[in-house]
């Protein structure tokens, strides 16, 4: 039996029963494709069920606002997958008859729509012969083959596509592509891979060779930046304040409370420093009631230490500063916010 008809069967017997697996609509399955990219299958499946009951189909998104679609996705991370989303919705409806493209090709024009999302939706809704290659295919090739090249590399990447459309059936791809990635995710697993139970390992070259923890072979990421963030809740009359963030940042287009960076650690006679001198200047009734501890929250590229200071005000400064926006305590929960903000909020006492 060829190597994809052995994926295949094997596919059949321990296929997980998920939602967008029972559907052929293009959108669900882009929705579901996005959701996914970083993200564990535990962790998108509630989101993908929230998301489809509040915008459940392209028109309804598109309509939708840039805080609404946020605010579904708050916890996700990533978040500039949402705006994308969110835009070529819009473009789709807008510009296409509310009809998303039914080629790769025509795929790839969609805002935040790659290589990878263009040939899954192609494949699964389409059946255009199209290899999917993400983290758990690449794994699976790399072991399956010895691809020494490392795959986040140009010449690696390519090797692998090359590989992934050789292995391919043309004729029912998306099933194909689906069970690639399956057998990526719950069997040739990236620690400790059940090689035993892999109906695979005798035309394995990693199991072959006895090399199957040294694949993939990866480029080392980039050590992260560290980043200080104080945060300052401020409380005045049962209302609080809070800012949004630009689009040239991390976390761009979520709000957050005012706040104030470092590029180092300060104590707290510096954070009530900053207090006074950076954010209310000259106000009265200033009241530090709270400093929380450090709290670490990493991110692909940087390292965020954050400390929320919770403080009380007599008066609000008038007239408040620009992009400050008043709002009662209670609609803290309208707004999107980052994770880490979130996660402190839901365990924070105000």
């Amino acid at each position: 039996m060829k190597i994809d008809g052995i994926i295949r069967g094997w596919y059949e017997k321990n296929r997980r029963d998920l939602p967008w697996r029972n559907t052929g609509d293009p959108y669900r399955i882009w929705l579901s494709e996005v959701i996914l990219q970083q993200t564990r299958v535990s962790q998108g499946l509630d989101y993908y069920l929230e998301f489809t009951r509040a915008f459940p189909d392209v028109v309804s998104l598109a309509r939708a606002s840039e805080d609404e679609v946020l605010k579904k996705w708050q916890g996700l991370g990533y978040y500039s997958r949402a705006r994308n989303l969110h835009e070529a919705a819009r473009h789709v409806v807008d510009r296409l008859q509310g009809q998303l493209p039914g080629t790769y090709q025509g795929l790839l024009e969609l805002k935040g729509v790659g290589t990878y999302t263009a040939s899954a939706i192609a494949s699964i809704c389409f059946g255009e012969p199209r290899a999917v290659v993400d983290g758990n295919v690449s794994r699976v090739i790399s072991r399956l083959f010895g691809v020494e090249e490392p795959v986040n590399s140009t010449t690696g990447g390519k090797i692998i596509a090359s590989l992934a459309d050789e292995l391919l059936d043309r004729q029912d791809p998306g099933t194909h592509n689906q069970a690639m990635m399956e057998f990526g995710a719950l069997l040739c697993l990236p620690v400790s891979p059940d090689c035993d139970a892999c109906p695979l390992k005798d035309h394995c070259v990693a199991w072959r060779t006895g090399r199957v923890e040294f694949f993939p072979v990866k480029i080392p990421k980039q050590k992260p930046v560290n980043r200080w963030i104080y945060y300052f809740i401020l409380r005045c009359q049962g209302e609080t304040i809070i800012t949004k963030r630009g689009r040239d940042d991390i976390w761009p287009s979520l709000y957050q409370f005012p706040v104030v960076e470092s590029a180092e650690s300060i104590g707290a006679e510096e954070i009530i420093g900053r207090l006074n001198g950076a954010l209310l200047p000259g106000a009265a009734g200033v009241t530090i009631h709270r400093i929380s501890d450090p709290i670490k929250h990493q991110l692909t590229h940087r390292t965020i230490h954050a400390r929320f200071i919770h403080v009380d005000l007599g008066l609000w400064p008038r007239p408040l500063p620009s992009g400050w926006i008043k709002i009662s305590m209670d609609r803290l929960d309208d707004f999107p916010v980052a994770r880490l903000i979130n996660r402190y909020m839901e365990v924070a006492k105000f």
